[in-house]
This record gives structure tokens, sequence and C-alpha cells, in this order.
């Protein structure tokens, strides 16, 4: 959501005037963080896990709200077009990145496309796992990985559209990814200003930047929740 999030921050600033500080993290860390006592007011997720998670444990205020689905992709700093998942078993291939389905949602439905295509134990030995999304895109624009499963969102960022190839991953490989964010409790009493921007977000002007990212954006009837392979 980096770069998403920097975009609705900056729009929602313009607009309202309000200062937004953003922490970055997988998902699973920023959870963690959260249940240790960290500060933060609204928690943006990758999946709809952890927020629930959360929410078990008495951290949040209300409901888990689905904001975004987001799209997996297949990307490699080569200039060579790419055109198949398949492409990854190549000899020449020696690294591929993931994020640690652990504690990343997109590294968990990089796992589920691997087992899908029965590519999984083809590459196993190859796999290289990056703490978080960020640390996967690293591995790829450094050369450490020839290919790497990311965030649709990071390929079409100005600053990565023109390095490499990719190919969006079929959604019918993966479970979905249903992006939710909560307000969270703690004693700063800011329920009201996380309020608004969680409104700000799946406002029209909201949807029309996470669009532009990439990401799906909830219609009028919610995204399935339950929805398997």
């Amino acid at each position: 959501m980096q770069f998403a999030m920097n975009a609705l921050v900056e729009a929602y600033e313009a607009e309202t005037g309000t200062q937004c500080e953003i922490i970055l993290g997988s998902s699973g860390k920023l959870t963690a963080q959260i249940q240790e006592g960290a500060p933060y007011d609204l928690f943006f997720s990758a999946d709809m896990k952890f927020p629930e998670a959360l929410k078990a444990t008495g951290n949040t205020i209300g409901e888990p709200i689905i904001y975004a689905q987001g799209q997996l992709v297949l990307w490699t700093s080569r200039k060579s077009p790419l055109h198949r998942v398949i492409e990854i078993t190549r000899k020449e291939t020696n690294h591929i990145a993931l994020a640690n389905p652990k504690t990343a949602p997109y590294g968990e439905a990089a796992i589920q496309v691997l087992r899908n295509l029965d590519l999984y134990d083809m590459v196993n030995s190859k796999l290289v796992y990056g703490e978080s999304i960020s640390q996967v895109n690293q591995f790829v624009i450094s050369g450490a990985a020839e290919y790497g499963f990311t965030a649709k969102p990071v390929v079409l960022s100005p600053n990565m559209s023109s390095k490499g190839n990719w190919i969006t991953i079929p959604d019918s490989l993966h479970a979905p990814i249903n992006q939710a964010m909560v307000i969270l409790r703690n004693e700063r009493s800011m329920t009201d200003e996380a309020q608004r921007f969680m409104e700000f977000v799946l406002s029209e002007k909201g949807k029309a930047l996470l669009q532009k990212f990439g990401y799906k954006t909830p219609p009028s009837k919610p995204f399935p929740t339950e929805e398997r392979l």
C-alpha cells in the first residue's frame, strides 16, 4: 500500500489540512507491534486475517472494513518479455523472491499460485523470502532475484513502471486478497479523525486513487470473504 497510501494521504491532507503519519511494514509485523501497544490509530492490512485477529484481542474499535482487493503480479527486471508463470522454471533462474507467507498475504497468495500450477516442488529450492513486499521489490530491482511476486501497485508506480516486465496473476489461482482497514483502540482519542480518513478512502475520490494504483475497489455489494479456489 505504500505508493497508493502516499497518494491518499497527499490528497486527504490537501482537502482537510489534517496531517497524517504513515508507518510501513508487513501486515503480520504491524499486527505484532499493535498487540504490543504501538500507538497507531488506523491499520491498513493486506488481508482480512490480521485485522480480525486484532478485533479478537480487543485492539480495535468497530469492524474491519474491506477497502480494496489486491492483485498479485510476477515481476522481472529483465528486459525480455514475460508471458507465463512457468518461465520461472528455466535452468538459468537462480532466485525467485516472495514475501514471507507467514506474515505477508501477498507471499501467501504466491505460494498458492505455485502449488495450483504444480510448480512449487520445481522451484522450492530457488525461493527467497523477504520480510515484506518492499524487500521483495529490492531483490528484483537489484538483480538478487530474477523474478519476484509482488503487488500490482508496485509495478504501476511512477518510479517502477519502466523497470523490467510483469504479468498479472489470474485471481483464480489464489484466494482473494481482500484488504481491510480498522480503527485501533488506544489512549490517543483519535477515533473521529480515523473515521474521517476511512470515509475518505471509501469515497469516490479515494476509490479512484486506489484504482489508479491497480487495486479493485469495493462495489455496492461487498467483496466475498469466503470465496476459495
